[in-house]
């Protein structure tokens, strides 16, 4: 007998009797407290060790972990984007680094107008301009001068690059391997274009020298902060999103297009709908990712671009374990975490050290580090029984 689908044509008889469908919690009670946990220390214990404990003492927080910790939780909105199309739609993309770096580079574009006649030639124009005898500013800077119409802007260039190559992407029915390969070619011509002196993007060397946000110093530690605390909250915000959207009824088709996509399309769905708009969703939650990064991480450059960075996103999935919304931040906070520490102890052995990770996960850990953590505990109530 076939499976039916929430929502679908064919209804079973209990629900043409009335009977109303189970109502799921969008989290648990143990769910709920480690989201307030999360916001507590992200809105109350980082600023407290930061700005208030003195520098000397071992609790301080450090610039350099405040800075490290929020790239992390922009990575972890990147995995967590990824495991909407990937764990639960069943689209691997190795092209996702192009929405996070057009994320940054819009807000890069604000932040080098915001510098003024700060910079070393002390011209309206960004600094790389003056260098390369530009005489004006190129018409896709046009609105670079505003902080509105940057917020839009982050938005609505991924999402429509997004929507383009989707729509044509699904619509042609290309999926699996060729789907990836695709994605991959798209950010490598996008890196290659955007190192490129004449498109006006700071080519090689990219954006940096940031000096203020909104008029206000962005090397200040209530600056800083404020960005930490901005990324913490779109962080939970987004897996609650998240979680919300895989487990309302469009979620479940997008589950079932994962497991079965023809038979999906036999039940009267159209799967190029729900594929192109989470495609987008996804693209867009990056390219916040890049925006929240870019003034905290203070440069943004083609390399952000290159297929490794789309890769490692992969990665942090598959690690974390896809499928379950969780796992790719802990994906990412791990990843990230040893990456830091081996690239600084034995910096030659982090490459090693990350492809043995992922064969390792591949091979014995298939749903990464949350299904091994789901298995211990399935093992110790065994024994408790």
């Amino acid at each position: 007998m076939s499976a039916v689908l929430p929502g679908s044509p064919a209804r079973s008889a209990s629900a043409g009797a009335g009977v109303a469908p189970p109502v799921t919690r969008l989290l648990s009670p143990a769910g709920w407290l480690g989201v307030f946990v999360a916001l507590g220390l992200v809105l109350g214990v980082a600023p407290l060790l930061n700005l208030v404990v003195p520098a000397d003492s071992a609790f301080h927080l450090s610039e350099y972990a405040l800075l490290l910790i929020g790239k992390m939780m922009c990575y972890a909105m990147c995995a967590l984007a990824m495991d909407l199309i990937w764990g639960y739609t069943g689209i691997l993309s190795l092209g996702h680094g192009v929405f996070f770096a057009l994320g940054g580079y819009v807000m890069g574009m604000y932040l080098m107008r915001q510098i003024g006649r700060d910079g070393n030639y002390k011209s309206d124009l960004p600094d790389f301009m003056v260098f390369l005898d530009w005489k004006e500013l190129p018409w896709h800077w046009a609105l670079s001068d505003s902080f509105v119409a940057t917020l839009l802007l982050v938005l609505l260039v991924p999402g429509l690059l997004a929507f383009v190559f989707g729509y044509f992407a699904f619509r042609s029915r290309i999926k699996g391997v060729y789907f990836s390969i695709i994605t991959q070619a798209v950010t490598f011509a996008a890196m290659l274009l955007f190192f490129r002196n004449e498109t006006g993007f700071g080519g090689n060397n990219g954006f940096t020298d940031f000096k203020r946000i909104l008029g206000i110093p962005i090397a200040t530690p209530g600056m800083r902060m404020t960005l930490f605390a901005i990324t913490g909250v779109t962080l939970v915000g987004f897996f609650l999103f998240a979680r919300w959207l895989v487990q309302s009824k469009y979620g479940r088709v997008l589950q079932a297009i994962r497991d079965a996509e023809s038979r999906v399309m036999f039940t009267g769905y159209d799967p190029l709908h729900y594929k192109l708009s989470i495609w987008v969703i996804s693209a867009v939650m990056c390219a916040v990712a890049g925006a929240l990064y870019v003034p905290q991480v203070g440069i943004i450059n083609p390399s952000e671009m290159s297929p490794a960075a789309s890769i490692e996103m992969a990665i942090w999935t598959a690690v974390g374990g896809r499928g379950t919304l969780i796992g790719p931040i802990i994906g990412a906070f791990f990843v990230n975490g040893a990456k830091s520490v081996l690239t600084q102890w034995v910096p030659e052995f982090w490459l090693y050290f990350l492809g043995a990770l992922f064969i390792l996960v591949t091979l014995f850990l298939p749903a990464g580090i949350v299904g091994l953590v789901d298995r211990l505990r399935g093992r110790k109530s065994e024994v408790r029984a």
